[in-house]
């Protein structure tokens, strides 16, 4: 396995890449950093934690909707006491965000 530095939202990350495999990471890699960048210069998000998931929540509902989501979106309710039964289809960003702001809980909430 290879090792990659990259750069998201201006820290840098050593990754484990496994062999062959670097183009696909700096693609991804890229993608999430435009996400989160785009978030920032918004400005309504400061803290980089929120930017991350909301980075996060974005890229899973666009892979949702052009139907590539992974198959870790169809969990079922009993793995975990937060969880939203799914299928990539039917994606439901207020229910993610019912669940991130429950998660966060005394931190206050994502939006």
């Amino acid at each position: 396995m290879k090792q990659v530095e990259v750069t998201i939202l201006g820290q840098s990350y050593l990754l484990g890449c496994p062999d062959g495999g670097e183009k696909a990471l700096l693609e991804a890699v890229a993608a999430v950093d435009r996400e989160m960048c785009a978030i920032r210069d918004g400005g309504k998000v400061k803290a980089r934690e929120r930017i991350a998931v909301l980075a996060a929540l974005n890229l899973a509902f666009a892979l949702a909707e052009r139907g590539e989501a992974p198959s870790a979106f169809a969990r079922s309710p009993a793995d975990d006491d937060f969880a939203i039964e799914r299928t990539p289809s039917s994606v439901d960003v207020a229910q993610l965000i019912k669940r991130l702001d429950m998660a966060l809980g005394a931190d206050g909430q994502l939006l």
